[in-house]
């Protein structure tokens, strides 16, 4: 069931420099990491944004917002869904997460202050929208660390399975799952 009040934001930017071709359509149980990402926001939030690079051009199955940037680094994918998300929570997801739960996603928004974080690091994360601007600032000054940019905010750990967590480098990885 949906969150009332999260929106969820999928970040399908990125390189996939070690994986080789774009991670958001490698194809996990039938469907593509994209899509999979994709659904399990649907299933656990009551908005969804996806943003990345429009100039990648993705053969995706959902609108992607441009996160109006040349930077290739999450925050910048953060600060554009938090300018574009209508509530006031934001679930930020990577595209390569294919074992994440909408519980999960759950947990962490009834956990969050300012962001809400597995230990495993800042991805998946749960982020109010007030902390826009010192994320925009932090972006600005090309600190792309998005543990960087949150270290000042009111960041609560959220001991999750670590088996949610599992994301997707390679394509043995995809096979493995």
């Amino acid at each position: 069931m949906a969150h009332r009040g999260l929106t969820g934001v999928l970040l399908v930017g990125g390189a996939s420099t070690r994986f080789g071709s774009p991670k958001a359509l490698a194809v996990v149980g039938g469907e593509t990491l994209a899509a999979r990402a994709w659904h399990l926001l649907g299933e656990a939030c009551d908005e969804r944004i996806a943003v990345g690079k429009a100039a990648d051009a993705l053969a995706l199955p959902f609108e992607l917002v441009d996160d109006g940037t040349e930077v290739r680094a999450p925050i910048a994918g953060v600060v554009a869904g938090l300018r574009a998300a209508r509530n006031e929570l934001v679930a930020v997801i990577p595209v390569d997460l294919p074992r994440l739960t909408a519980e999960a996603l759950h947990t962490l928004a009834d956990a969050c202050r300012d962001v809400a974080v597995p230990s495993s690091g800042p991805l998946p994360g749960v982020y109010a929208r007030r902390t826009l601007a010192t994320l925009e600032r932090a972006l600005e000054r090309h600190r792309l660390r998005l543990g960087d940019a949150i270290a000042t905010l009111d960041v609560v750990t959220v001991d999750l399975d670590p088996a949610l967590l599992v994301n997707v480098n390679t394509p043995d990885d995809v096979r493995s799952l």
